[in-house]
């Protein structure tokens, strides 16, 4: 009772001191999905205590001796031409006690045609991101609690500007193996700059991430339940481009209601037959369903699904994000027992 009390309190502490979304921060990427099967589950589900060494990028509380000697590539090509992709590797010491994580987040935005002030052509450039990370997990005591941390070095290069952070995650994860049910706490990016773009300060994409998921006792599934950035509330704003006009010309700016204000933190997935060498996945994000829909047209923004599957020490896993009818992107994965 104690801990979940701590973490109540720093919570809402953290909801007044480090509210902030979108483009109030920088290093953005930090918070992109890890892995194919986090993004078939609709994102920043961070309740999977396995195999899957991907996980730990997210959620360091779930790094554990299962995860020894896994090798993990991901990549996507993201929107646009932007290409995202991410590494994990575990490993296990001290009697397969004690697992350490080493982790790489990067991301290319690609190359961008240059023009100066009087829009004139000058150079081409580039600009692309990337964070090394090292995570340690372990047993709280003789509990059903277990608690990690990760701490990330951050590089980024924009054109001419280049900015060093350091940042930690911290997460604490609760299992109960007698109803096979996990509940995890995820606080992210609790750090800064130690070199600047152009010597203004900005903050770290802060985020607090709540998740659980249970396998049902007679049915072969897994499901998930995320609540995401539950350091800020709300997350809804009016849309400008959702402003309705009437015959007479009268503007009607749109109603954001507590009910949609509230499901935009929501995420549900669910895994059909998580233990075995082929399962499928389904996942679906409230917010980005609801910040990318258009107006009379269904696109299905917000649904992912994708599917893994096990061959020998060689996992493969695939996943496809639906995002808005001009944007989708798909995940893929390798996952190697060395």
């Amino acid at each position: 009772m104690v801990i979940w009390r701590f973490l109540f309190f720093f919570v809402l502490y953290s909801a007044t001191s480090y509210g902030q979304l979108g483009g109030n921060s920088t290093y953005q990427f930090l918070n992109l999905i890890s892995s194919p099967r986090q993004a078939s589950l609709g994102g920043k589900a961070i309740t999977n205590v396995d195999y899957d060494v991907s996980q730990g990028l997210y959620n360091p509380a779930a790094i554990n001796p299962e995860m020894d000697g896994e090798l993990a590539l991901n990549f996507a090509n993201y929107l646009g031409d932007i290409s995202y992709g991410t590494a994990a590797y575990a490993f296990t010491v001290d009697r397969r006690i004690q697992t350490f994580h080493i982790g790489m987040q990067f991301v290319n935005y690609g190359t961008f045609d240059g023009y100066d002030v009087a829009g004139l052509p000058t150079n081409e450039f580039s600009a692309s991101e990337a964070a090394l990370s090292l995570g340690y997990a372990r047993q709280i005591g003789r509990s059903d609690f277990y608690g990690g941390t990760a701490i990330k070095i951050i590089t980024s290069k924009l054109e001419q500007y280049n900015s060093i952070g350091l940042s930690a995650d911290f997460g604490i994860l609760y299992i109960n193996e007698a109803i096979d049910f996990n509940m995890a706490l995820a606080v992210r990016n609790i750090g800064g700059q130690l070199k600047t773009y152009a010597g203004l300060q900005e903050k770290l994409p802060f985020e607090i991430t709540l998740g659980l998921s249970q396998k049902l006792e007679n049915v072969p599934i897994r499901w998930h339940l995320t609540l995401e950035n539950l350091q800020q509330w709300p997350l809804a704003v009016a849309s400008p481009g959702r402003v309705e006009t009437d015959l007479d010309g009268n503007q009607t700016e749109e109603r954001v209601g507590f009910a949609n204000k509230a499901l935009r933190h929501v995420i549900f997935g669910a895994e059909l037959f998580p233990d075995r060498g082929f399962n499928l996945r389904i996942g679906y994000s409230f917010r980005r369903a609801e910040e990318l829909r258009i107006l009379e047209q269904r696109n299905f923004s917000g649904l992912s699904f994708g599917f893994g599957m096990k061959l020998n020490n060689l996992r493969f896993s695939f996943a496809h994000a639906r995002f808005a009818a001009a944007s989708n992107t798909s995940f893929f994965g390798l996952q190697l027992k060395l």
